[in-house]
């Protein structure tokens, strides 16, 4: 499978189509224990649209730009009033390009944050932690219960 890397892979977006990328306080696990780390991401339009109603969120700030701004080429762009600590989400760049689809897709969603300006007033939590790196280990305990009789003809 081939990953998008550049705005040229994505003939249906252009430079100027809308973006909102924000950063979230995520965390790290290693033999050392677990470490807070900052992450530059896209935020689509369904979660936006979520976090400007209240829930709970990792999210800090978000900067409303362009998908020509975010991605240069193939080389990303951080927003000036984004913390110099961060780091970029894994395969930002494809994740930019899938984010600015779902807001060519849900225009409505474009007026939570004008173009060109940035929002922080998100109810910033980081009781439930967002571990980036988290292993799912599958166990007999996660197993559905059926009844006894279940397989059986009555």
């Amino acid at each position: 499978m081939t990953l998008i890397t550049s705005i040229a892979d994505a003939p249906d977006l252009t430079a100027d189509d809308y973006l909102v990328i924000g950063v979230a306080t995520c965390f790290f696990r290693d033999d050392d224990g677990v470490h807070q780390v900052k992450v530059i991401e896209p935020i689509p339009s369904s979660a936006l649209e979520a976090l400007i109603k209240g829930i709970p969120t990792s999210y800090e700030i978000a900067a409303a730009t362009t998908l020509g701004a975010a991605i240069d080429g193939d080389a990303p762009q951080i927003p000036a009033s984004f913390p110099s600590d961060c780091q970029l989400s894994s395969e930002f760049a494809y994740r930019c390009i899938a984010s600015a689809r779902t807001y060519k897709r849900r225009t409505e969603a474009q007026v939570h944050i004008p173009q060109g300006t940035t929002y922080t007033s998100f109810n910033y939590s980081t009781d439930r932690k967002r571990i980036l790196n988290a292993d799912r280990v599958v166990t007999k305990d996660d197993n559905v219960k059926q009844h006894a009789y279940t397989h059986q003809k009555l």
